[in-house]
């Protein structure tokens, strides 16, 4: 079976979680909360999904789930993954979400929330033994178990009050904000609250069929359609989200992308953040701007526990990862109040910080990040590459220092390395390059930080080809052939 926790929750193949599976699942993270006391028979649990057409399926079947072991589900219909975990924050319930993020719709997930947060490492590990077993349970004759029919409306509205305490409400005056609303579960609740804050809003490439908008690597045709909408239309700025709303996508005035980690970091520096948490993946440069900084492991529940530690001598504490999924570890001040602390990747903070920045300074988005001074990055992914080939690439790396640098030496002479989270490598020019395996989907990562745009792209090219040739490679050099 194709199932596996990754960075954020379970993943695998659609059409394995349309069957048993996913009904397992559901019935283990039942158990884990009954057997843990972290929810008492008959307490609510939360369920809400993406725009997937598999979704619908794979909630009737942990619908049944709950049902069958003693807690009632309650349907929250298709809402942003954040808004699901702070309605079940703020009523003391734990939560599901049935999405596959940004991955392609042949597969999905579900994410799992205790009624305080996110689950950890620690959780996903109880919840998979359970999970074994029960793995004779059948799957029963369907059945609508959701008895209440609010939770939509309630979840949603308890979502964007919280986003309207952010700003003054005329904060976007002026602006012209294009919002790439594709399959997002986000698409009209984003145009909703940029029309509130004041902002020209144009809804841009709606569609009806499951769109995987992955913020780390925008693909060409995407980048050229922002471009194309961005002169046309005349706008400041395009926003729009991943498929379940948690990872924001933010193009500037000419409809290019701006990095998730730079997002993230306006959105601290918006907030007044004392400390900063954040995997190994964003930018290098974050530590030289002021804020105490942790460096994690990729995948939200990493940056969790890095935020916790953090509260222990800090206040002020927000995390982020580089597809630029925003966190907040404490409590802010806001324009109308106190913005409650929420734990989990949200997508609508940064892009309102952004865009509020940009009002209030009177600069366009594309100066935002020069401001910043920090160095240029770039990323993209290999799909389709085998986790199995993943894992040899990996161990072949680490088998020998003398394996990685002549592997890498086409660009540049090794000085350093982290194993913290894949392999990042510092090169002795100045250049970074960081291989990852994927946590979500059969897919290999690239990362790279260099001197200037153009470079950084040309880094970029080179790493991917190397992924890319990789058993070609190991073939030539295991017989002592450096590289051309």
């Amino acid at each position: 079976m194709s199932l596996k926790f990754g960075t954020s929750g379970l993943r695998g193949l659609s059409v394995d979680l349309k069957g048993k599976a996913s009904f397992v699942y559901s019935a283990a993270f039942a158990t884990f909360l009954l057997r843990n006391r972290i929810a008492s028979p008959g307490d609510r649990v939360l369920v809400g999904y993406d725009f997937r057409d598999s979704s619908p399926a794979i909630a009737a079947n942990v619908k049944l789930a709950l049902a069958a072991q003693g807690l009632q589900p309650v349907d929250c219909g298709h809402l942003p993954t954040p808004a699901l975990a702070f309605y079940g924050i703020r009523t003391g319930a734990a939560s599901m979400m049935i999405t596959g993020s940004h991955i392609p719709a042949d597969r999905n997930g579900i994410k799992f929330y205790l009624p305080d947060g996110e689950i950890d490492k620690n959780h996903e590990q109880g919840i998979s033994a359970i999970a074994q077993e029960l793995v004779d349970l059948e799957l029963p004759v369907a059945t609508d178990s959701a008895k209440e029919t609010d939770g939509a409306a309630n979840a949603v509205s308890l979502f964007m009050d919280r986003n309207k305490t952010l700003l003054p409400q005329s904060a976007l005056s002026g602006m012209r904000v294009g919002v790439y609303q594709h399959s997002t579960v986000a698409r009209d609740l984003l145009s909703e609250i940029l029309s509130y804050y004041g902002a020209e809003v144009f809804d841009l490439g709606r569609s009806e069929v499951f769109v995987p908008v992955d913020t780390e690597a925008v693909s060409v045709q995407t980048i050229a359609a922002l471009q194309q909408w961005a002169a046309e239309l005349r706008l400041d700025a395009i926003v729009s989200t991943d498929g379940d709303g948690d990872r924001p996508l933010i193009a500037d005035e000419t409809g290019t992308p701006i990095n998730g980690d730079i997002c993230g970091l306006i959105a601290a520096r918006f907030l007044g953040a004392d400390a900063i948490v954040t995997p190994i993946t964003s930018n290098s440069g974050i530590e030289a701007l002021g804020s105490h900084v942790v460096r994690t492991k990729v995948g939200s529940p990493f940056v969790i526990a890095g935020m916790q530690e953090a509260l222990k001598t800090h206040q002020g504490v927000v995390g982020f990862e580089a597809n630029g999924g925003t966190l907040t570890g404490s409590s802010f001040p806001v324009a109308s109040g106190l913005l409650e602390p929420l734990p989990t990747r949200d997508s609508f903070l940064p892009i309102l910080a952004v865009l509020a920045t940009a009002a209030a300074t009177g600069r366009a988005l594309s100066k935002l990040k020069l401001d910043l001074g920090l160095p240029f990055t770039a990323a993209d992914r290999l799909v389709n590459f085998a986790t199995e080939r993943s894992a040899a690439l990996m161990a072949w790396l680490r088998a020998d220092d003398a394996n990685l640098e002549r592997f890498t030496a086409p660009l540049g002479q090794v000085s350093g390395f982290s194993e913290l989270d894949g392999l990042r490598v510092t090169l002795s020019n100045g250049r970074i390059v960081h291989f990852r395996p994927s946590g979500n989907a059969p897919e290999m990562r690239c990362y790279v930080e260099a001197g200037s745009a153009e470079e950084t792209a040309q880094v970029l090219d080179i790493g991917l080809g190397l992924l890319r040739d990789f058993d070609t490679a190991r073939s030539v050099l295991n017989k002592g052939i450096g590289p051309a």
